[in-house]
């Protein structure tokens, strides 16, 4: 622990970005590129990324959110369609059925972990005639991967698609029945998983996104989607072209591109990803240990294997207080997150207090602390000892 006069020289967020010289170089190096957009940064971050979680095929865009709206066009989400999520995440990931005019669905969480509970999943499934659902929105939430290989026997059963939502996870995995790893948005389970590279992420691209898949059929509609709906491959073309100039719009798509500057960004960063993830495992191994005895603060999921660590929460009695007394101390934690069923927006769609409990008890008490790999041990070990004076006084 710090001595009584230690105190942090910085801010300390919950997140933050780390941009080295070798990021710089590589934006100003696609600055004097020929490409600032649709340049070939994009299709060797996609490869690169692609190889990085073990999938066949990724498709660079330009965030979490539109890689989640990309995700549900594909397969043809539809009004009238429902589909399951966790209560326990960004709107984002329920707001990209609602995008395509579907209905979400919520199934609680496992208080332990934070994670979707697929034994409520499975009870609100066969509460249902078959078909009443089309798809599932599993999030590995924190960084902690949910058990695809069980999702997707459930979704066999039961005939569901799913989109792996991996935000918060590059480099996680679960291990499977036969004692395999497996990473995060690898394509073996999920139709479709999705990564984002906000500056707090893993990776960070300033904004942007990505999609895995190894389906072919599917990537190729997603490359359509992302620009317009629009193709120049003359196998895909109606028509016959004019000239070299010609290409048509076939569906409606949309303008999800990712630059080349941001591409460039994220190979630097990627490039690095494995040392950032295990400087993470680290520090929570340290809190891990850190907080073991510290009576009122619980840690959720300590220690679980293939934690990717986005997030490091503990919850406590008084949330507010905790939250309230770490700012005056220059530690700026966050909540992740108020649960999406108590969004103004959702209660107006039927959701009431009270339908998920465990969710709303988790809400009640969780904090995100700080977490990222330029945190020195010297002013983790200030975190851990401002968290304790308060719980302990």
């Amino acid at each position: 622990m710090p001595t009584s006069a230690f105190r942090p020289t910085r801010p300390l967020p919950y997140g933050r970005q780390n941009i080295t010289e070798a990021d710089v170089a590589a934006v100003t190096a696609a600055l004097h590129a020929d490409y600032l957009t649709q340049g070939p940064a994009v299709s060797k971050f996609e490869d690169q990324f692609a190889a990085y979680v073990g999938a066949q095929y990724a498709v660079a865009v330009s965030n979490g959110t539109a890689a989640l709206h990309l995700c549900a066009l594909t397969l043809n989400v539809q009004p009238g369609q429902r589909v399951i999520t966790t209560p326990l995440t960004f709107a984002a990931s329920a707001n990209c059925v609602r995008y395509c005019g579907g209905e979400v669905h919520f199934a609680d969480i496992d208080p332990t972990t934070g994670l979707i509970d697929l034994h409520k999943v499975r009870a609100l499934l066969e509460a249902h005639p078959p078909g009443h659902f089309t798809g599932l929105i599993p999030v590995d939430f924190a960084g902690l991967a949910v058990n695809l290989e069980e999702a997707r026997q459930l979704a066999n059963e039961f005939g569901l698609w799913i989109i792996e939502d991996s935000c918060h996870a590059p480099g996680g995995f679960f291990i499977d029945s036969k004692g395999q790893e497996q990473r995060c948005g690898n394509g073996r389970f999920a139709d479709l998983a999705i990564f984002s590279f906000h500056p707090v992420k893993h990776i960070a691209t300033g904004e942007g996104g990505m999609i895995t898949t190894n389906d072919e059929q599917l990537f190729h509609r997603l490359l359509h989607l992302r620009t317009h709906g629009i193709t120049r491959d003359p196998a895909d073309l109606v028509r016959e072209p004019d000239g070299g100039w010609y290409m048509e719009m076939q569906e409606l798509g949309y303008n999800y591109r990712l630059p080349d500057l941001n591409c460039a960004l994220g190979l630097s960063q990627l490039a690095r990803a494995d040392e950032g993830l295990a400087r993470r495992r680290q520090l929570a191994t340290r809190y891990d240990a850190a907080f073991a005895q510290t009576p009122g603060v619980t840690i959720l999921a300590p220690g679980r294997p293939g934690h990717a660590y986005h997030l490091y929460v503990i919850t406590v009695p008084d949330r507010k207080g905790l939250y309230d007394f770490l700012k005056t101390r220059q530690i700026f934690t966050q909540v992740h997150y108020i649960p999406i069923h108590r969004m103004p927006y959702y209660e107006e769609l039927g959701w009431r207090a009270g339908a998920f409990p465990l969710v709303e008890e988790y809400y009640a008490h969780c904090l995100s602390i700080p977490l990222f790999p330029t945190l020195t041990d010297e002013e983790q070990d200030y975190v851990v000892a401002c968290i304790e004076e308060f719980v302990v006084r």
